[in-house]
Parts: C-alpha cells; structure tokens; sequence
C-alpha cells in the first residue's frame, strides 16, 4: 500500500523508458501514482510503452540523450504538461562491445561517452535549473558494476561509468543544503536489451573478463533495479544523497 502512494503527485523523467530498466522504471512509477516523461530513442518501442501503460500521466519524448535539443524537448514536455518535475532517473546507456584499450576506436569512445557521460550530464543541469526554483529534487543515476571495479566491462565502458559515480558524488556534495538529492545505483547483470554494443567485438576483451563474469550469477529482471530507483526517488529516501547503492546480487562483496 505505502508503494502504491509513494509517488503521488511527483513528476518523474526517465531517460532510456522504452525497454529494459527505464521501462520497468516507467511503468513502476505509473502504478506508484506518478506522472512520468518518458524519454527515449526508440519510437517504436515508445508507442508499445504507450499503448500498453498509456494515459494522462503517461507522456512520452523520442530523442537521443547525448543531443541538447533533444533531451530540452523532454524537459519541455515535463514542464508544459506537468507544470515541472521532481525526479530524474538518468537510465539511458550503450555498452562498448568489450573492447579493451588497444583495440578502441574513436567512433566507440566518443558515443559510449556521449549517451553514458554526457547525456546524464545534459538532462541534469536542466533539471537543476528548475530543482533549484522548485527548492526541491531528486536524480537517480544508473551506473553498473563496471563503476567500481576493471573487470566488469570494456574500456570506454568502465571509464564512462566512473565518470557517473563523479558526477553523482558532485552534484550531491553541491547542493545538499538546496533540497536536492543525488544518488547512484550500480546493477550487476540484468535482462535488458542494449543490443549489439553488449555483444563482443574480439576475442582479447572478452577472454580477459570471462573469469570475472562467471562470477557474477544469473541476470535479474528489471524491475528489481527499478524498485530501488524509485525509492531513492522517493520521500522514503529524503536523507539519503550522495550513495552509491550497489545492486549486483553479492557479485561485488567476494
């Protein structure tokens, strides 16, 4: 019962809504009582998510993170719609296809960090802006297992998901007396669908990690992350910023 009214009233963007953990996010939030945007590149995948959860609380946005205009739009959604928003879930992300450094490319590089680094960053200061007139908001970073340790992701992967923790540590630290909060959940396996950039592009990468990924046990269903994002999004977490919950089944304690 407390779930179902958890969100009541709140507004929420999630970035990444249209399949994996953002949807499990998304339609979460809808039963908690929540307006969600939802923002993703995937049109087609968005129309599914809106004629399966659709309705007035219901908006969605198809866009690319990494571009300005784009996540402004999903902003602007939020704020014409809802009259603003109260959380931010940062879901959004691509892998490297394992590639480690001698092998990476510019081309992987620079959109790994596009989506994973600089789409969160876009969609946060935006969210800033009118967290701060609000005097109240709260971000929920998704990172990875890759976030805090080498052996759990290729190069541009773990590198950019580092760049999350950093991220989210600043923003708590900045402005913890505003009414804001940060934090940053790291999932260990989980059945979502990033596609081929989560498929292996050459043996050397993938041989150096294979030990490492036995141990990480079987994938979870997304809604398991989803449920501890909502509640770092909630008033359930109104003294908890700054944290980097760990979500990886135990595969991170040994």
């Amino acid at each position: 019962m407390a779930e179902a009214l958890r969100h009541t009233g709140a507004t929420v963007v999630v970035t990444g809504a249209a399949s994996g953990i953002g949807r499990a996010l998304t339609t979460r939030l809808l039963r908690e009582g929540a307006n969600v945007v939802a923002f993703d590149v995937a049109a087609d995948k968005l129309a599914e998510l809106e004629k399966e959860a659709g309705g007035a609380a219901l908006v969605t946005v198809t866009g690319d993170v990494s571009v300005e205009a784009d996540v402004r739009c999903a902003h602007d959604a939020a704020v014409a719609t809802f009259g603003g928003y109260d959380g931010l879930a940062n879901v959004a992300g691509v892998m490297d296809w394992f590639v480690p450094a001698h092998e990476l490319d510019d081309d992987t590089w620079e959109r790994v960090f596009a989506v994973n680094v600089t789409g969160p960053m876009r969609t946060t200061r935006l969210a800033l802006d009118q967290f701060l007139r609000r005097g109240r908001g709260a971000i929920v970073n998704v990172a990875s297992e890759a976030a805090l340790r080498g052996a759990a992701g290729g190069f541009a992967y773990t590198a950019a998901k580092h760049a999350v923790l950093g991220q989210t540590k600043s923003v708590a630290w900045a402005y913890r007396g505003e009414g804001i909060r940060c934090n940053v959940v790291c999932p260990g396996a989980v059945d979502t669908n990033l596609g081929t950039s989560a498929t292996p592009r050459g043996d050397f990468g993938i041989d150096k990690l294979r030990p490492v990924l036995r141990l990480r046990g079987p994938s979870v269903d997304p809604d398991q992350p989803a449920g501890t994002i909502s509640w770092l999004l909630s008033a359930e977490a109104a003294n908890v910023t700054g944290a980097v919950l760990v979500a990886d089944g135990g595969w991170g304690a040994g």
